[in-house]
């Protein structure tokens, strides 16, 4: 196999559709270059001397290259308390709102798209801290679900271990020397806040039934990836998997506009999230 075979427009649209079909993911038709970097490592292992001739390896589902395609596309950008402004509004408006209001039940929060575990383990430093503050509120009283399409965003998330960069962006001193402990050049969630962190492997094209109701779910910089009419359909699931009244993060440049208007849109501190209607 040539070292700098290229992607053809026609192997191109191949991949671009089997991408949409399986993960919801729109590529433009400036992303050829992505798809072929992207793609490449793959090509080479399989074998193939084209991109058209591992497209047909890929409909074999027992083959396994379908899952590894997946994988590679998904981009896996994400850090310690992105935009912080969410985490603060769970502390001051949401956490209070909801030990007041949910007394029977656990509080149950759900992060979709949570690829390496930095957003649901950020929660859960968040409810950690927020306890500390209010002894009557306890960590027992919330679980936190991570969700991801990437098995290997996933195995790093379960194990909870991440090292150089990966610890370093967004991450705070002190909640690194308070809920991560130190093993050379790793750092480790501490085992206390990873109990409240379960994870699992989900297509967002799938159905959410199983998952249970949620208080308050995060998809941020998560559907800017999907077609207008996937991100309509995706935000009415979401909907659907809400409490009467529960919460949704959205990334700091999204919106429902035009989407859905099955929430309201509040405000904290120039900072928006919505509520279910």
């Amino acid at each position: 196999m040539s070292a700098d075979v290229s992607l053809s427009k026609e192997e191109f649209e191949l991949f671009r559709e089997l991408i949409k079909k399986y993960s919801g993911i729109t590529l433009g038709d400036a992303k050829s270059y992505l798809v072929e970097s992207r793609l490449r490592p793959l090509l080479k292992a399989s074998g193939s001397a084209t991109y058209k001739e591992f497209y047909q390896k890929t409909l074999d589902r027992k083959s396994g290259w379908l899952e590894k395609i997946i994988d590679a596309m998904t981009t896996n950008e994400t850090l310690w308390f992105r935009d912080r402004s969410p985490f603060i509004i769970l502390d001051e408006v949401i956490l209070p709102e909801l030990l007041k209001s949910v007394k029977t039940r656990k509080i149950r929060f759900w992060s979709a798209g949570c690829s390496t575990g930095q957003e649901p383990y950020s929660i859960a430093i968040t409810i950690f801290e927020y306890c500390k503050k209010h002894p009557e509120a306890t960590p027992s009283r919330f679980e936190i679900l991570g969700t991801d399409i990437s098995p290997s965003a996933l195995f790093t998330a379960i194990a909870g271990r991440y090292e150089g960069l990966s610890i370093s962006r967004g991450m705070d001193q002190s909640l690194l020397t308070r809920y991560f402990d130190k093993d050379g050049r790793t750092y480790e969630i501490k085992k206390e806040v990873k109990a409240l962190v379960k994870f699992k492997q989900l297509n967002l094209q799938d159905s959410f039934a199983l998952l249970g109701r949620f208080d308050v779910i995060f998809c941020r910089n998560v559907a800017i990836y999907f077609s207008d009419d996937f991100k309509r359909k995706l935000f009415k699931k979401f909907h659907q998997a809400l409490y009467p009244h529960g919460y949704f993060f959205l990334g700091s440049a999204e919106n429902l506009r035009g989407f859905s208007e099955d929430f309201e849109a509040l405000q904290h501190k120039q900072s928006f999230y919505y509520r279910a209607k």
